[in-house]
């Protein structure tokens, strides 16, 4: 049976946020996991996607940023962004210290995850991982919001559908070919930023899941080695 356990965690002063940790039997890394912009760790897609990496035996750790858990509805600055993010990458760290240590996020939380790597803000981390990278603003094509990725010295996977109005994929593959043979584009055939497919795609959301659930344990055993 899986363990979950609801926990809180210091960001700085008078910022505590929830955070929610799923430890499967067996897991075999532990993904630190962020929220997008829009919707909490307890979002629809963040818990699926922790179930699904679950059945896969990865941990995953979940967390608020501040201004989600205060409902403050305007995204933080982006300091305080980044400080969150290597506060859970730390406190994740020291509740399963066996396990291989990875992080990422939806969206924004990737692209957080991401700005507090290539500030060096993560000790420990094996790699990043981001679902739905969002490269530019919905119809403004620019990779602007590349530029820090090669300062990001560790590995990386995207996973980003074809439907992906926030990531043109004709910017994105020469951004992740430049950043070398560390950096994997994993690409979902018919998925958009929420990796929803339509019906007549053949695929369903579930398959969707499945197929980035496994796509992540297989990139995450291949990097786990110490």
């Amino acid at each position: 049976m899986n363990e979950v356990r609801d926990l809180r965690f210091s960001v700085i002063d008078k910022e505590d946020v929830s955070a929610l940790l799923l430890l499967p039997p067996s897991a075999t890394c532990l993904l630190v996991l962020a929220h997008g912009a829009g919707a909490g760790m307890s979002h629809t897609f963040m818990t699926a996607t922790a179930d699904q990496l679950a059945e896969d035996h990865v941990a995953t750790f979940r967390y608020q940023f501040p201004y989600m858990e205060h409902r403050r509805g305007v995204p933080d600055k982006q300091p305080l962004l980044t400080a969150t993010v290597a506060a859970a990458v730390r406190t994740a760290a020291q509740l399963a210290p066996d396990l291989p240590l990875f992080a990422g996020g939806k969206s924004m939380g990737g692209r957080m995850t991401s700005l507090a790597a290539s500030e060096k803000k993560l000790e420990a981390v094996r790699g990043l991982i981001y679902f739905g990278f969002p490269l530019h603003p919905p119809k403004r094509p620019s990779i602007k919001r590349a530029e820090h990725l090669n300062l990001v010295n560790l590995p990386m996977l995207f996973l980003q559908g074809t439907r992906d109005d926030l990531a043109d994929l004709s910017l994105l593959r020469p951004v992740c070919e430049s950043l070398g043979p560390q950096t994997v584009l994993h690409i979902i055939e018919g998925a958009d930023h929420s990796f929803h497919v339509l019906k007549r795609s053949g695929k369903t959301d579930s398959g969707v899941l499945s197929e980035l659930s496994t796509t992540v344990k297989a990139w995450t055993a291949a990097h786990s080695a110490a």
